[in-house]
């Protein structure tokens, strides 16, 4: 039984650590930053997004857990937002640590959040997914979640002349 849990504060530090690196590898990765200055941009994205940290209104960190007093398997973090004139909740970073992977904790911390988002009288749940990475697409799709719209890049190489 996965559970959502709020953040502990001693969680919160090692958390943004590990997401401003994971968020900036996934920026170059995608051929949207430079690596170089990459973690500092990252850096400044997450502190815009979240200056107060676990007490930023409107934003909602959880630690994901596997049951009740269980161990922490992850962590998700959304916001109630209004995007496309519509109000919802925005689900900005949802990772599940390398040791419990493809156990089914991230599909279930969905569903887990899907009962708080509507308990909110919120009737929506976006997100964004890198285009390599094939396997949340995969999950997402199989929770119900639709493509709304795809970005597209094209690195060109060094022209000759």
């Amino acid at each position: 039984m996965t559970l959502l849990v709020p953040m502990r504060a001693e969680a919160y530090a090692a958390y943004k650590a590990a997401g401003v690196a994971a968020y900036a590898d996934e920026k170059v990765r995608a051929g949207m930053w430079a690596k170089e200055g990459a973690l500092e941009r990252s850096l400044a994205e997450i502190e815009s997004l979240l200056p107060l940290g676990l007490g930023t209104p409107d934003h909602h960190l959880f630690e994901i857990v596997a049951a009740e007093g269980g161990p922490t398997v992850g962590y998700l973090w959304y916001a109630v937002e209004e995007r496309s004139g519509h109000r919802g909740a925005y689900v900005y970073d949802v990772e599940v640590l390398e040791p419990f992977r493809r156990q089914g904790h991230a599909g279930r911390a969905f569903e887990a959040l899907e009962a708080i988002v509507a308990s909110m009288g919120l009737a929506r749940i976006a997100l964004h997914v890198s285009g390599f990475n094939t396997g949340a697409q995969d999950l997402y799709r199989q929770l119900g979640f639709k493509a709304t719209g795809i970005s597209m890049l094209k690195t060109l190489g060094e022209r000759a002349g």
